[in-house]
Order: C-alpha cells, then structure tokens, then sequence
C-alpha cells in the first residue's frame, strides 16, 4: 500500500534538499531494507515507501507536482493509476532503482534488477558500469655507466608492463646520484577500462669508474707522484670528465695530502658544480743508478742530520 508519509521525512531530509542530498539520503536505509537482506518485519513495508519517496523526489517534475499538490499531485498521469510500474494507490513504485544499490554493495544480479530502466548522469541508483581508472606503476632498475651518470645522456631500457615488450628511451640527467628515482610517465600498466596508464619508475645503478670516485658534485682520484717532485714540488696533468687540468703540488707535499681543484667536478642540471679533490700518493722509484742512489743518500744523511746553528751567547 503506498504511503501517506510526507515524502521528506520518508528520506529524512528537508523540503530544500538538493538532488544530491536526496539521492545520498536513499542509499543506507535502501541497503538497510532490501528484502533480500533485512530480517525486520516491516522490511517490504520499509523498502517500497523508500523506493516511493525516492522516485518521486529524484524526478523533477513529479517533484514540484508533489511540492504543490502533496499526494494528490503524483497520483495521476505517467506512473499513476494503469501506468507503467503503477502500484496500489496509482504512486509508480520501480523497486529496481533501489534494487541497484543491493547491487552496488554486494555484486551481481540482485533484486529488481531486471526492471532496471535508464536514470539520469552520476545518479547512484542507475546500472554501473566499471569506470575507467588508472594503470599499476612499475618498478624497474636502470643501470648506467659512471660516466652516463655523471655527465648525463640518453639511455635505452626494455620492459614487459603487461602489454608485450616495449624498448624505451630514458633521459638520464647530468649528477645523477645512485639510488636516484626516474619516472617515466605513461609507460606504466594499462588501465582497467580504458583508463590512463600508469608510470614507468626506474631506480638508478650507477657502475664504477678506474679513477675517479664521487662524493656529492666533488670528483675524488689519486695523483701519483715522484719524491723528488714532492719534496721540490712540481705541475702535473690530471685527468678531468672532459679533457685535463694542471695541478700544482706544493714543495714538502706529503702523502695523502688532498689538493682541490675547484669547479672541475661534476655539473648537475641545476648548474652547481663540484671541485676535484685530488689525493697525492708519492711513489718511490723502483731501481736507481749508482750515481742516483749516491744523492739520494747523501740527501738522507742531511735529512736525517740538519746543521744547527751555533747558539747564542750570553754576554756577562
């Protein structure tokens, strides 16, 4: 039997409600009386006056007709006494619309799901269908030489992301730190229904270098050089990224001793730069002329033994 209850408190919500606000109103207690779920007695009651109130406030017109004539006002044409999907008392009731919320939370053909007819854009109570949305991300490794690395470049990877083998050109930028993240965008998983994909993330292995090692922009290597150059100090070549530089090795330089060369480190794409920290390391000649070796150790000897100067005398 259709209900006498103002169509408002059926839902619980006030004669200004929106449209939104009504269709979110139906939802739980649409759930909560289904036939198929609820054990209360008057479920069938409950559920057909919710499925009335729902019905005739989410239609416009039959709206403004109940607004201004109450019940009288939807009891005739479309849906009244005789029409299509009229039920005691002429209110047209389509349990479908509720029964799609069934439905919604516990999947499959639920009840009044053959009954189900159109309904208007984004209202919950009509057939959903899956919505698109996006792709998995995946992870992968990309490992790099020292060089790639620290002056930048492009590098190519292949990777299987769910839609066959794909070879793909990576941009690898100047000062890349190892352990560093890139992401490549749109070279993920496709997604469920036609959704966008995801991203290509690729976790950055940076190979070793014979001479140079990092620390930050700075650039670390060995400089080997000679005792005597040590001692005298000298300028030697060394190596850079691109090219060579000169570096001067102070007199009495020790081993061990780091010289910095700055701005000859690694440039990152920001455009700070890095220094060369060069570490000496004095090499000893492996064999020595007879002549050789006499200097050497008469240069020992005064190392070893340096002339003192007399000392002062005090006048008494």
């Amino acid at each position: 039997m259709a209900t006498t209850r103002d169509l408002y408190d059926v839902l619980g919500v006030p004669r200004t409600a929106s449209a939104d606000e009504i269709r979110r109103a139906s939802r739980q207690p649409a759930r909560r009386y289904h036939p198929d779920v609820s054990t209360e007695p008057d479920a069938a009651e409950r559920f057909a006056e919710l499925t009335q109130a729902y019905d005739i406030l989410s239609d416009e017109e039959r709206r403004k007709r109940y607004d201004r004539f109450g019940h009288a006002g939807v009891t005739g044409g479309p849906g009244g006494p005789g029409g299509p999907g009229a039920g005691p008392g002429g209110v047209h009731v389509d349990v479908g619309d509720l029964g799609s919320i069934f439905e919604e939370f516990f999947g499959g053909g639920g009840f009044g799901a053959a009954s189900r007819g159109p309904r208007g854009a984004g209202d919950p109570f009509r057939p959903r269908s899956p919505r698109p949305s996006r792709g998995r991300d995946v992870e992968r490794r990309l490992e790099v030489t020292f060089m790639t690395a620290a002056r930048g470049g492009m590098e190519r990877i292949t990777v299987d992301t769910g839609s066959g083998p794909e070879t793909i050109e990576v941009r690898v930028p100047p000062a890349i730190e190892p352990g560093a993240r890139l992401r490549v965008r749109g070279r993920g998983e496709p997604g469920p229904a036609g959704g966008e994909r995801g991203d290509l993330l690729l976790r950055v292995e940076v190979g070793a270098h014979p001479v140079f090692r990092r620390s930050g922009l700075d650039l670390e290597l060995e400089v080997p050089v000679t005792i005597v150059e040590a001692a005298l100090g000298a300028t030697v070549s060394v190596p850079l990224l691109r090219g060579s530089a000169e570096l001067l090795v102070p007199p009495g330089t020790s081993s061990g001793r780091r010289l910095r060369l700055r701005g000859k480190g690694l440039t990152d794409a920001a455009g700070r730069t890095g220094d060369l920290l060069a570490r000496v390391r004095i090499e000893a000649p492996e064999s020595l002329s007879d002549e050789a070796r006499r200097h050497l150790e008469a240069v020992a000897r005064e190392l070893r033994n340096p002339r003192q100067e007399e000392p002062w005398t005090d006048v008494i």
